[in-house]
């Protein structure tokens, strides 16, 4: 695994914000994997920012600029993870559920399960392909959950040297130990994420999962279920955070679809990218006109059909940071 790293900024007495915002994407790689969560991440790496600002005038240049933000970053993060409870999957937490809204009734605590990111805040999308769908694996829901789940330490050495290719004695320098330590962390780390995220491993994105994506968007938007089921393996897995319940087989996604979540009929559908995966912004048809936010759908192929699709309706200021409207009106075409 490896990332396309920023320039070097040479170090100075006083930084500038021009001298700091390279970092901006590799900073908000490296938190968003640390805290599993979109706008967490943006608002450490705004923090760090603002920190370094602060102690610009105090910065000797012992180490590098870069080194002396990520220790500032790891050290924001730290202090943003303040609960015991580690952010994860819906199917993470409990097992599946018939499509019954009875299970409504059980939502997730809040801050406990992993939400998404664009790609393009984590990604250097002018980069070649080999390297993009390198970074976009280590974005897949999967991984980032079962980051979570690894001791901070462990988890920063792995997403430092796997990610974003720093070397370990690089790593040893920010996170303040021996390079023996790092490799041990790292080692221990690669033994818990092969049994982790392996099951969950997937392709990069072709041309015909690509196509497919397309036809999801149509089909979604007509709500025609036979075109919809066309498009998914017959084990595939919906989820629907804040909510615990996720259900597995066609049979009982479409029944969702039909019975209790049959007022996404009419919904609308802005194509975008999210943790390496399709990801389309949905909008419900408004009382008041138009089409409101609803969720933002991150969804997974296994082949040319879809595996899993993740509805995350907590929505509110979400839209904006993908870039998506807070309101489509009526008449406007999707993309």
């Amino acid at each position: 695994m490896s990332a396309v790293t920023t320039p070097e900024a040479p170090p100075s007495a006083v930084l500038t914000a021009e001298q700091l915002e390279p970092y901006r994407r590799d900073l908000t790689g490296f938190c968003y994997r640390m805290l599993g969560s979109g706008s967490e991440a943006d608002d450490a790496v705004q923090e760090t920012f603002i920190k370094a600002w602060r102690a610009a005038e105090g910065f000797e240049g012992r180490s590098s600029v870069k080194t002396w933000l990520f220790r500032i970053a790891r050290n924001v993060c730290t202090d943003m993870v303040r609960s015991p409870q580690r952010r994860a999957r819906p199917i993470d937490m409990g097992p599946a559920r018939t499509p019954d809204p009875v299970h409504l009734d059980d939502v997730l605590v809040e801050g406990s399960w992993v939400t998404p990111v664009a790609d393009s805040k984590v990604i250097d999308l002018g980069a070649s392909p080999e390297q993009v769908a390198e970074v976009r694996e280590t974005l897949r829901l999967a991984f980032i959950a079962a980051l979570q789940a690894l001791p901070a330490r462990q988890r920063a050495a792995l997403v430092l040297c796997e990610v974003l290719s720093w070397s370990a004695a690089e790593a040893a320098e920010l996170l303040e130990t021996s390079v023996a330590s790092v490799n041990s962390s790292l080692q221990r780390a690669r033994a818990t994420m092969a049994t982790s995220s392996g099951p969950d491993a997937v392709e990069a994105l072709t041309d015909a999962q690509s196509e497919a994506a397309e036809r999801y968007l149509a089909a979604f938007e007509a709500y025609d279920m036979d075109r919809l089921a066309a498009l998914m393996h017959e084990d595939v897995i919906q989820t629907m955070p804040p909510y615990a319940m996720w259900l597995q087989g066609r049979d009982d996604v479409l029944t969702w679809y039909a019975g209790p979540g049959a007022g996404c009929e009419g919904s609308r559908l802005l194509a975008g990218r999210a943790n390496g995966c399709p990801a389309f912004a949905q909008y419900r048809p408004d009382p008041a006109g138009g089409h409101s936010p609803w969720a933002l759908q991150v969804v997974e192929f296994r082949g040319e059909r879809i595996a899993q699709v993740h509805a995350f309706l907590e929505t509110g200021e979400s839209f904006g940071r993908f870039g998506f409207p807070d309101h489509l009106p009526e008449g406007m075409a999707a993309t």
